[in-house]
């Protein structure tokens, strides 16, 4: 479904390129159906395993070129991509891996149960609540391993926010530092079956083309992944999921809706409802990220969103109660 999409969308772009006299770059070839490509990656970042309770997840990672890591972030992927979407190669300003090595972090992205190694054993996918016990496992698998830094942020975008919050509810480990959630409210502004649909959903994934560098849609081919059956299913149980889950996180939250966020309702009284959910969170921060689709991470607005999400882990590690994080210098804050 998603090639598909990304097909379609190429077409658009391509439209778009032409008529403003983009370089040849922007309207080359589009991705084409069946195998994506293997996904390259970006210096400094590499590819890795992790145990997960009986599971293998594969994923991406990338260390502090000087010194230990601050603090472990954990990245988890929405729904159809991989991740390789914490790694975007259409522009070096894009990927959150480079960013936060050069930051002092250790940054994993992983490819969520069902994708990436575990797609062929699960083709179905799994639940959530199965997904949360797995993610957690690897979880804390990475936060033992050596220079994992001074506890675990994890980063989830738009299906991952809610295993991402079953996770701090329900499995939380002792050095969970917070939670910083994208592309996923309680409310959804459109029918829960849309999910299922090709090319009607990809302007509620993308929202403006403009919003992307030249070269998005070619290189997309090679972090998407067909969104399994049981992840697909589940869709349509959120907001009631949501009401019993989210009371139970007692870490700090920061929450990002992007300009152009289509699937999500996020008008003031929608954002409220989230909030008053995660009553029990000792923190909650709500950020609003102009020029940006629900796949931030993928278009110009990136760096500014990935900035932000270290800057809030830095609060988090300077929290109270909490010893003062050791210092690594940084003499490059970019890629």
């Amino acid at each position: 479904m998603l090639i598909r999409e990304i097909r379609a969308t190429y077409r658009e772009w391509r439209a778009v390129a032409v008529d403003k006299g983009l370089t040849a770059e922007a309207i080359a070839a589009p991705p084409t159906l069946g195998t994506p490509p293997a996904a390259p990656v970006s210096p400094g970042v590499r590819r890795i395993t992790v145990a997960a309770g009986p599971l293998t997840l594969s994923g991406l990672q990338s260390d502090p070129p000087d010194g230990p890591p601050r603090a472990l972030v954990v990245a988890l992927h929405g729904g159809g991509m991989s991740a390789g979407y914490f790694d975007g190669q259409a522009h070096p300003d894009l990927s959150l891996l480079t960013l936060g090595a050069h930051l002092g972090y250790r940054v994993v992205a992983l490819d969520r149960p069902g994708y990436g190694a575990s797609a062929a054993q699960l083709p179905a996918g799994r639940t959530l609540a199965e997904q949360a016990a797995d993610v957690a496992a690897a979880v804390r698998q990475l936060a033992s391993a050596e220079g994992a830094g001074g506890g675990v942020l994890l980063l989830a975008h738009s299906f991952a926010g809610k295993l991402a919050f079953l996770l701090a509810a329900e499995h939380a480990p002792d050095d969970l530092l917070g939670l910083d959630v994208s592309g996923c409210g309680t409310r959804l502004a459109v029918p829960p079956e849309q999910v299922r649909q090709g090319r009607s959903v990809r302007r509620l994934n993308w929202g403006p083309l403009s919003l992307y560098p030249s070269g998005t849609f070619q290189a997309s081919a090679t972090v998407v992944a067909p969104m399994p059956e049981r992840e697909v299913d589940s869709v349509g149980a959120w907001e009631r999921l949501s009401a019993e889950m989210l009371p139970g996180v007692r870490v700090p939250v920061r929450l990002t809706f992007a300009e152009h966020e289509a699937w999500w309702r996020h008008g003031d009284e929608d954002v409220a409802d989230v909030v008053g959910r995660l009553a029990a969170a000792p923190r909650v921060v709500v950020d609003r990220m102009p020029g940006a689709g629900h796949n931030i991470s993928l278009g110009w607005a990136a760096r500014t969103y990935h900035l932000r999400v270290f800057a809030f882990v830095e609060e988090c590690l300077r929290g109270p109660g909490r010893p003062a994080a050791s210092h690594v210098p940084v003499t490059d804050a970019g890629p």
